[in-house]
């Protein structure tokens, strides 16, 4: 099964990129409208998984084109500002689920399986793994610069090279 994400957190789109893919499905990212239009001629995917607000865009937007480029693709709604309104809009549209941000690989699983998505502490991305996640973004954008790194994350180099030192561990489905 392949998918396609429209966020424009390139992060996060990672973070859940790589989830997925260790559960055996292909995800593509888009991280503004023009690059999710431009994939979806190309292959339509077998699902979408579309932010509300992808820059200065509505995700609301894309409902429309993405049923037209395949009527049977399952098109998922996610995001941080959720609101009854805004879910009986993306309903409306053609959305086929709704979903509170950030979603795990195993709530999208369970939701393109058409399976109730628990709203529980158990399926959410552990806070070590957005941290090191967004510490690897930020040495990118330094060129493995550790003290330029630092200061664009406003932290002394010491407490970095720390965490850097603390590899955090594998995603757990649920605590026991």
């Amino acid at each position: 099964m392949n998918g396609l994400l429209i966020d424009d957190d390139p992060v996060y789109a990672r973070v859940l990129q790589r989830s997925l893919e260790r559960r055996g499905l292909q995800l593509r990212i888009a991280l503004d409208v023009e690059s999710a239009l431009a994939l979806v001629q190309e292959d339509a995917p077998d699902f979408a998984l579309v932010d509300l607000k992808i820059g200065s865009d509505s995700g609301l937007n894309l409902i429309a084109p993405l049923r037209a480029a395949r009527a049977d693709m399952q098109i998922i709604l996610v995001t941080g500002y959720a609101s009854v309104a805004t879910a009986v809009d993306a309903i409306k549209r053609g959305a086929d689920n709704y979903l509170p941000k950030p979603i795990t690989a195993e709530a999208l699983i369970r939701a393109l399986q058409d399976e109730p998505v628990a709203e529980d502490v158990d399926t959410m991305t552990p806070l070590s793994r957005l941290e090191w996640e967004h510490i690897q973004q930020a040495l990118l954008a330094c060129d493995g610069n550790i003290s330029a790194a630092a200061r664009l994350l406003g932290m002394h180099r010491r407490s970095l090279q720390r965490k850097l030192a603390k590899r955090p561990g594998p995603e757990r489905s649920s605590v026991a």
